[in-house]
């Protein structure tokens, strides 16, 4: 499953947003995780600058705070 991750350099959250995809490949899940960095586009942080790290999948995001419980039930979830 390919997901994208919206995040920006320096940006302690989106780490850690980073490391639950990590833990849940590790659970098990098959995931192919693109990280879009907002800075490269002022459409990306006007949508995203307040709400990073944001998981998408097509039109459904998964907005942080997640942890893997969380990740894993938005998965399961997804069309």
């Amino acid at each position: 499953m390919e997901l994208i991750l919206y995040h920006t350099s320096g940006c302690h959250l989106c780490e850690l947003a980073e490391d639950v995809v990590a833990k849940t490949v590790s659970a098990g899940a098959d995931i192919q995780l693109t990280l879009v960095d907002i800075a490269i586009s002022d459409d990306l942080m006007g949508r995203y600058g307040w709400t990073i790290p944001v998981l998408a999948k097509g039109a459904s995001e998964l907005n942080w705070p997640f942890d893997v419980a969380k990740l894993q039930a938005w998965l399961a979830n997804l069309p």
